[in-house]
């Protein structure tokens, strides 16, 4: 099947350009701007780990909401109210008011938004052309990543960070408007909620969320502080990575449709288990910190289509994808929020930034161990 066949997911697609144009451009600056602002790193780690913490708890309530008003539009009000966060961030200065209120309001978009896109993207996409539509997205994703960081970083340094928050705020309200006339999708009445939903899928996505707080939080907390806390650094380093990694992924999704889903796995997760080492090895220089950012394009690209097609298969099976999708973001919550705890335990006891690093190794290794049983061996 085409990329361009699923008129519904081409839909769904287009609203999550522009919801990534904004987090690409304000999202990827949420934990440095808290260090720019004279957060300690372990309390930014903590914060961190408080967020998924609260998402985990709100999430209880999605199901709900998302039977009464429909899953569709619960998607496009997390949407909107994922855009709160922007500006509060703005007013941080250090562990203050303006801060506990960011911890406190950012799960409440992030926890019905996250849920309800994946069941909706699960629910309809075609299975025998997952790995492409994920890829395709992705792929997606990396090319806005080239500009929007840019952007971002350029509002920030010359228009200010009250201007360049309220900007993406609107941006990402604006994420909603392509998801109006989309198609709806039933919420079940009954069966399993949580993790009893999910299995495999929220144990999988656990051993995801560990990884992602080692490798991405934490990274990025390490190469702000390399780059001498330079938003300006920082911004183009991440549009480097977006422009290195922007085609690898279409190849990958098509690898994992045609049935090489074992070769992939072998590729994702062992250039992210190299990638993981240098990133630690490069903390003390700048330029070998921005080629190990760079590379890390390659392994979104090659990581995300083999973690999320199972998922999304296992999603659209499911008696209910959006009770399937509560348990396993429940699951990347727990996972994130015990690897965001251990990394800022390290840090607070003087540890620096490579230890935590080499924490996502233990995620990556556990993820690799369970997506070898859903890739079947080809005769």
């Amino acid at each position: 099947m085409s990329f361009f066949g699923n008129v519904a997911i081409n839909r769904v697609n287009l609203h999550y350009g522009i919801q990534q144009f904004a987090q690409t451009a304000g999202g990827i600056f949420f934990l440095v701007y808290m260090i720019k602002a004279g957060v300690p790193v372990a309390m930014a780690l903590v914060a961190q780990a408080a967020i998924v913490a609260e998402r985990f708890v709100v999430r209880s309530g999605v199901v709900p909401l998302a039977r009464r008003i429909g899953l569709r539009r619960t998607l496009m009000l997390g949407t909107v109210l994922e855009a709160l966060a922007f500006p509060l961030l703005a007013e941080i200065h250090g562990v203050d008011a303006a801060f506990v209120a960011l911890c406190a309001i950012t799960p409440l978009g992030s926890a019905l938004y996250w849920t309800c896109y994946h069941a909706y993207f699960a629910a309809l996409g075609d299975p025998e052309a997952r790995g492409g539509q994920v890829a395709f997205r992705e792929a997606m994703a990396a090319i806005i990543g080239i500009v929007a960081p840019l952007l971002g970083g350029w509002l920030l340094l010359t228009a200010g960070p009250r201007v360049a928050f309220n900007v993406v705020a609107g941006l990402q309200v604006l994420a909603a408007l392509p998801l109006i006339g989309g198609p709806e999708v039933p919420v079940g009445e009954g069966g399993a909620n949580g993790l009893r939903a999910a299995g495999v899928g929220a144990a999988l996505m656990a051993t995801d969320g560990w990884f992602a707080a080692c490798y991405y939080y934490v990274w990025q907390i390490a190469l702000f502080v390399v780059l001498d806390e330079s938003i300006a650094g920082y911004a183009g380093a991440v549009a480097l990575a977006a422009f290195a990694g922007a085609a690898v992924g279409l190849l990958m999704g098509r690898v994992i449709d045609v049935g090489h889903g074992r070769r992939a796995l072998i590729l994702a997760y062992g250039v992210a288990a190299g990638l993981v080492a240098l990133r630690a090895a490069s903390l003390g220089s700048p330029w070998l910190a921005v080629t190990a950012n760079a590379l890390g394009a390659f392994v979104n690209a090659l990581l995300i289509p083999a973690l999320m097609t199972p998922i999304y298969n296992r999603a659209k099976a499911s008696p209910c994808p959006l009770r399937f999708h509560v348990g396993t973001e429940g699951g990347w919550d727990i996972g994130c929020g015990l690897g965001c705890l251990t990394a800022a335990g390290f840090v607070a006891m003087g540890q620096g930034l490579a230890v935590p690093l080499l924490l996502a190794l233990i995620g990556g290794g556990a993820a690799f161990a369970m997506l070898w049983r859903e890739y079947p061996q080809r005769a």
